[in-house]
């Protein structure tokens, strides 16, 4: 698969904040990355650290009020579509960037069928007739393995298994042949086999579309088999960025340590005991002066409950670490 120079997407400094009773949260602190045509980009971290609220970013999504963005860039194909009217989003949903969504049922109009939904996407974004847009879909159908797709699109998403109701999702931000998919949790929901199927469909259908996929997951071992670069996130910020190999040979965070440490591995026939990581995910309304990880750190010293450490510049490996003392 090739990989484009120049970014489909790059974000750059992106905040995002949320109005509470007890003051704004800032859920994504300056976030930057960039994403290239035909590159598979994980983001992981904690439920809560900020993966889905970027996400949501990207797409112009994130619920107004409370939230919002109230920095930052987000270059789509060049153009910045922060600030966007809602109009010109609906046009670039779909078209340009599409996302699956982490649990379908609430993703799918539960009283329109299958066929209606997909069918609206495609008139709206393609000018199909109606009979075009319906031939379209069920091919769609067809292309991400649902058998029968000439029954299955007259059903409705209770009709449907968990599985099925997942490469629906995929059928639909498929249909438009977007150059980014947002992939949220996607097989969160689903036993291990159908995840494995729905995994499998996602990195076929890339080759296939020619797209790039932000995959958003605290699955690791999901993020090895299927991600090119990995982002790891803490507290709203990225704080390390590596090749997917290069992260897990060599982890330079002490928190993404962890994190790798914390996979189940099975030694001499018996399921070794799970390390830890000490202590909890500071609160978003009391975040420290210092580095959001030194609480809970093997490696803390006075300057990290200082000072905040900046991601480190990429000095042409593709790592980027936000501690001032990595891991060797």
């Amino acid at each position: 698969m090739s990989q484009s120079k120049t970014p489909v997407l790059s974000v750059r400094d992106l905040v995002v904040e949320f109005a509470t009773e007890n003051g704004p949260v800032r859920a994504v602190n300056g976030v930057s990355f960039d994403v290239y045509g035909g590159d598979t980009v994980g983001l992981v971290g904690e439920s809560g650290c900020g993966k889905t609220v970027t996400s949501l970013a990207l797409l112009g999504l994130v619920p107004s009020p409370p939230g919002r963005i109230v920095a930052g860039e987000i270059r789509l194909g060049g153009v910045d579509i922060v600030g966007l009217s809602d109009r010109q989003m609906r046009q670039i949903r779909g078209r340009d960037i599409a996302m699956i969504f982490q649990e379908p049922m609430t993703a799918l109009n539960p009283v329109f069928s299958v066929g209606n939904q997909m069918i609206e996407v495609l008139r709206r974004h393609r000018g199909l007739t109606r009979r075009q847009a319906r031939l379209d879909a069920i091919e769609l159908l067809a292309t991400v393995g649902i058998a029968a797709p000439a029954q299955r699109i007259d059903e409705y998403p209770h009709e449907l298994s968990g599985g099925m109701r997942q490469r629906v999702m995929i059928a639909m931000a498929l249909s438009c042949s977007p150059k980014i998919l947002i992939a949220d949790e996607p097989t969160t929901a689903l036993d291990v086999t159908t995840q494995a199927q729905v995994l499998e469909q996602i990195v076929a259908l890339q080759s296939q579309f020619d797209m790039a996929v932000v995959l958003i997951t605290h699955d690791l071992g999901v993020v090895a088999e299927t991600c090119r670069r990995v982002l790891i996130m803490y507290c709203g910020e990225v704080i390390e960025e590596a090749p997917v190999e290069a992260l897990f040979a060599n982890p330079r965070h002490p928190y993404t340590r962890g994190l790798l440490s914390s996979i189940p591995r099975v030694r001499r026939q018996r399921l070794a005991r799970l390390p830890t990581i000490r202590g909890r995910v500071p609160d978003l309304l009391e975040l420290p002066d210092g580095c959001l990880f030194a609480s809970r750190c093997d490696f803390t010293a006075e300057r990290c409950e200082q000072q905040r450490p900046a991601l480190s510049p990429d000095a042409g490996d593709g790592r980027r670490v936000a501690c001032f003392y990595p891991v060797s």
